[in-house]
């Protein structure tokens, strides 16, 4: 059977409830030019964005990171080896993880400029003749490393903001009672403030992070003149002896090292707002020496007055700056926190355009920009987690045991992709491919290893919230894949219907009725319904499916197929890339069809409303499908997802049995 653009059949199934159109589908197989990397003054100004928005996470680990390696869940004196050994593992790991796997190798896997771990996945399609196991094992890995993003989304807020704030306690103990309400305050206008976007904020974001740089890099340097033998950590020997001296603990301190590229992730997710380039920049000439140069000075610090272990960060500046410095570590945490939240908001409508969960309200925030984006149901439980995170935990120090399983999880997840696309696409031999990704994963599985004895202690939140997530993700999608084949059944042959209409001679009436089908084969079975009942035929009927390819935008020739099935009637299927927005009218518009185009007032959409039964028929567990008929009568309106006038559409029932 082949679609109308000719190609075979999508392998990912229609949407469930009410869509009525909606599916994911091949990648086009035309080449694309990707426009040329930004330079000169565009760059700059890129840059400075994207110091704004991609950095935040990373940039503000020194409030928290070195801290937690001395008097962490796994304390050690700050003698100077393990001092030296520590500002090594993290030398080491910023060179290593970030500036080598993400910045020179992982940024390259770009999906027409969009990066993240789903569009690493959308890339994966397996070669002709290889079979499907081994892709549908990459796309539950995707899956599952995206779930374990929504865990960090969570975290990072609540242990960013609530460190800022416990600057507080070295300026005075008594600020100490007061903490966690003031975090609890500013995470709920933080939330509160999504539904405005992030345009108006944008302007400051970048200029107070480039302050904040400057601010780490200049404490840093004012330090390790105390103590410059601290520049030695970047001899690995030093990395060496810590382990040998602290044995099992020196291992388990890798969970309190990683914290330092807890936001390396966020480089790929967030490549498609900026690019490559000036996210390569802005790490290399200001982000990687400025954070350098801070963990060093927070080394020298310690070297010098060991008793400064609970908050080297805060104890670096003089009494006077204290306030200051807790005033922007605030700020730049509120940012950190924003481009996390962001992240996740990109992300499920990403996951809702591959089908993997159902469709939210989204609200668009820009009218210039295309990613400032607004989801009200993920913004709202991403908040309650946080809030409920600052309440349980209380310190940033004990939410750090939660931080770091899922994210670590996720670079794993990322290198076995990488490792797969670069032999794949990139057809670089596995001599080369294999040992490089080896090199990666064995630092990755030592990260995750070491964060894996954190479960007890907090580290089962993200997991926790991974598998509902993963659970979400696929039960709707094998949901779609059982309703499809039930609609498939009952879907009359398009050549028998034709013949029965030139037989019987319908009523046709003026106008165009467009039938949202989610497969593109056979007749609607709203149309079927339609005529039973009211027994005319509008004169022009289209049969219209909305397709989501598995890149992130289409250009506009690759957007529409037509189809002519015979008087009257047409089979159209519109593209969508997965970071696009489905505008049905929009496209109708500029279509013809027999010469004339589409008509506003004079158009109807007909979708079909679905009642989904649990059954035991063979599919799903029945729990699964009583989930799945749950998530399909809370999922979003259909018109406002395609942005079709409410006042043009009539639906009609139909119960289906799972």
């Amino acid at each position: 059977m082949k679609t109308p653009s000719g190609e075979a059949p999508a392998s990912h199934p229609p949407s469930g409830s009410n869509s009525g159109a909606f599916e994911a589908g091949p990648l086009p197989t035309e080449k694309v030019h990707l426009p040329p990397a930004p330079e000169g003054k565009y760059l700059a100004i890129l840059t400075l964005g994207a110091l704004g928005v991609v950095f935040g996470d990373i940039g503000t680990s020194p409030l928290y990171a070195l801290r937690e390696c001395f008097v962490g869940h796994h304390p050690i004196p700050p003698t100077p080896g393990n001092v030296l050994g520590i500002l090594s593992l993290i030398f080491w790991a910023l060179v290593l993880t970030i500036s080598v796997k993400y910045l020179a190798i992982v940024l390259r896997a770009d999906n027409r400029g969009e990066g993240g771990i789903l569009a690493l996945m959308a890339l994966l399609r397996p070669p002709a003749g290889s079979g499907l196991g081994r892709h549908a094992l990459l796309v539950v890995l995707g899956l599952f490393g995206a779930a374990l993003l929504y865990g960090d989304s969570i975290i990072t807020p609540a242990i960013t903001v609530l460190s800022a704030l416990e600057g507080l306690e070295v300026v005075t103990p008594a600020f100490t009672p007061y903490i966690q309400p003031i975090a609890i305050l500013i995470l709920l206008a933080l939330f509160s403030f999504q539904k405005w976007g992030t345009a108006g904020m944008g302007a400051i974001f970048g200029p107070v992070m480039l302050l904040w740089f400057a601010v780490l890099a200049v404490l840093g340097v004012v330090h390790v003149f105390d103590a410059p033998q601290v520049l030695g950590a970047v001899n690995p020997l030093h990395a060496v002896r810590f382990f040998a001296h602290n044995g099992g603990v020196g291992f388990l301190l890798l969970g309190s090292v990683f914290l330092v590229i807890t936001g390396g992730e966020a480089l790929y997710a967030d490549m498609g707002h900026f690019g490559a380039k000036p996210i390569r920049t802005g790490w290399y000439t200001l982000v990687l020496p400025s954070l350098l140069l801070n963990y060093f000075g927070q080394g020298a610090l310690l070297l010098t007055k060991p008793e400064t272990a609970a908050n080297p960060l805060f104890e670096m500046v003089p009494k006077w700056g204290l306030v200051p410095l807790v005033i922007l570590a605030t700020a730049a945490s509120v940012i950190a926190s924003q481009a996390v939240i962001s992240g996740a908001f990109s992300l499920t409508r990403q996951a809702i355009q591959l089908g993997y969960m159902p469709r939210l309200r989204i609200d668009h925030t820009s009218e210039k920009e295309i990613g400032q984006i607004y989801l009200p149901s993920i913004n709202w439980a991403l908040a309650g987690a946080c809030i409920w995170l600052v309440l349980s935990f209380r310190s940033s120090g004990a939410l750090a045991a939660a931080y770091g399983v899922a994210v670590t999880a996720t670079m794993g997840i990322t290198t076995v992709l990488l490792y797969v696309h670069a032999r794949n696409a990139w057809k670089v031999p596995r001599a080369v491919a294999l040992p490089i990704a080896s090199l990666f994963l064995v630092i990755d599985l030592a990260f995750f290893g070491a964060n894996i004895v954190k479960i007890a202690a907090g580290g089962w939140f993200p997991l926790v919230v991974a598998g509902f997530v993963y659970l979400i993700m696929t039960t709707w999608k094998k949901g779609r894949v059982i309703l499809a084949e039930r609609l498939r059944e009952a879907t009359l042959p398009v050549d028998v219907f034709l013949q029965d209409v030139e037989k019987r001679s319908p009523t046709r009436v003026k106008g165009t009725a467009v039938f949202m089908d989610r497969i593109p084969e056979g007749i609607p079975p709203p149309l079927l319904h339609n005529l039973k009942h009211n027994k005319t035929l509008h004169e022009r009927v289209v049969f219209l499916t909305v397709v989501t390819d598995e890149v992130p935008r289409l250009k506009e020739k690759e957007r529409t197929r037509c189809e002519f099935l015979g008087p009257g009637f047409w089979r159209v299927t519109l593209h969508y890339g997965f970071m696009e927005n489905p505008d049905v009218p929009r496209a109708l518009r500029k279509l013809k069809l027999d010469g004339r185009g589409f008509e506003p007032m004079d158009t109807t959409f007909f979708l079909g409303r679905e009642t989904l039964i649990a059954s035991k028929r063979p599919g799903m567990a029945i729990w699964r499908e009583h989930v799945f008929a749950w998530m399909a009568r809370s999922e979003g309106r259909a018109t406002a997802f395609f942005n079709i006038p409410p006042g043009r559409v009539v639906e009609l029932g139909l119960q289906v049995e799972l």
